[in-house]
C-alpha cells in the first residue's frame, strides 16, 4: 500500500504549522519532499518515528527557504549518522541543476568537514531538467519545471501500483502547459493559499498562489479524483479542514483532502 505522510501543510510565513513537507512510502522505501525552514523537521520527524537511517532519497522542488533549509539540517545529521556507520547505503537528492549547486555550496560553506567529506560519495545529488524520467522507490517519477513566476521550481507524476497517477503540482498554480501530467489523475496535490472568500485579507494572487476555489475547479476540468489542499495560511486552522473542504466541494465532485500537519492518506 502507497501512502503519503502529510509532515507539514503551511506556506512560508506559517508559524502555527509546519511549512509544506510530505512524504511517500511503500514497500521500497520512502522518499522526503522538501524538508520544510528549518530544524524543525528533525522533530517531525522523530515524531512520526521515521529514523533518519530509512531516509535515502529526498525531492527537492525549490530554493525557497521554507522548502531548503530542513535539507541542510537532514545532510548535517545523516552525515553524522554516516560517520558513525550508523547508515547503510546513499543519500540521493533529486533536484535541479542551480539548486544542486547551492545545495551543495550551502552544505561546503557551514557543515563540518566530516559530514562534507560524503559529499559526492554517498550523499549525490540527481540532477534533472524537465520532462526527465527518474526511478525512484520502485516508482515511476516524470519532472516538470512548474514554471513559476518567481524561482526556477519542479514538480512531478508519479505513477504507481498498476498505473495509478499521483500528481505534486508544487506551490504555485499549475499552468495549462503542464495540466496534461494531472489528466485524470488519481491523486493530486495543489497549493491553495488561503478561501477565495479570505482573498481580500490573505491577497493570494499578488503571490502567484491559489484559493481553494481555483485549485477545486482546476481539478474538476482535469478528471482527478482525489485532490489534496495544503501550503495554506496559518490563522485559520481550527476551522481550516471544514471551511477548505467545504469550499472545494463546492465546484469539484470528487474526495476532498485538507490534512493537518502529520496526518496519513492513504493511496
Amino acid at each position: 500500500m502507497t501512502r503519503i505522510r502529510i509532515l507539514g501543510t503551511g506556506n512560508a510565513q506559517a508559524t502555527n504549522c509546519y511549512n509544506t513537507c510530505l512524504t511517500i512510502e511503500n514497500e521500497e522505501g520512502i522518499l522526503l519532499v522538501d524538508a520544510g525552514g528549518g530544524n524543525g523537521i528533525l522533530k517531525i520527524l522523530e515524531d512520526q518515528n521515521i529514523p533518519l537511517s530509512s531516509i535515502h532519497d529526498i525531492f527537492v522542488t525549490h530554493a525557497h527557504t521554507d522548502h531548503i533549509f530542513g535539507v541542510i539540517w537532514l545532510i548535517r545529521r545523516i552525515g553524522e549518522t554516516m560517520a558513525k556507520g550508523k547508515y547503510e547505503g546513499n543519500l540521493t537528492i533529486y533536484c535541479h541543476k542551480e539548486l544542486a549547486d547551492l545545495i551543495e555550496y550551502i552544505s561546503r560553506s557551514i557543515l563540518t568537514k566530516k559530514v562534507i567529506s560524503f559529499i559526492g560519495e554517498r550523499i549525490i545529488f540527481s540532477v534533472h531538467e524537465s520532462g526527465d524520467k527518474r526511478r525512484i522507490i520502485g516508482n515511476e517519477f516524470t519532472v516538470f519545471d512548474i514554471g513559476s513566476t518567481k524561482m526556477k521550481q519542479f514538480g512531478f507524476q508519479m505513477k504507481y501500483e498498476g498505473g495509478k497517477i499521483l500528481l505534486d503540482s508544487g506551490d504555485e498554480p499549475l499552468l495549462e502547459e503542464n495540466c496534461h501530467y494531472a489528466e485524470n489523475a488519481d491523486f493530486m496535490t495543489h497549493e491553495a493559499f488561503c478561501l477565495y472568500e479570505d482573498r481580500d485579507r490573505f491577497n493570494p494572487y499578488e503571490k502567484h498562489h491559489s484559493t481553494a476555489m481555483d485549485a477545486a475547479k482546476k481539478a474538476e476540468t482535469l478528471g482527478v479524483r482525489n485532490l489534496i489542499l495544503y501550503h495554506t495560511e496559518d490563522k485559520t486552522l481550527s476551522t481550516r479542514k471544514e471551511r477548505y473542504t467545504a469550499e472545494a466541494k463546492a465546484y469539484y465532485s470528487g474526495n476532498v483532502y485538507v490534512p493537518d500537519d502529520g496526518e496519513i492518506i492513504e493511496i
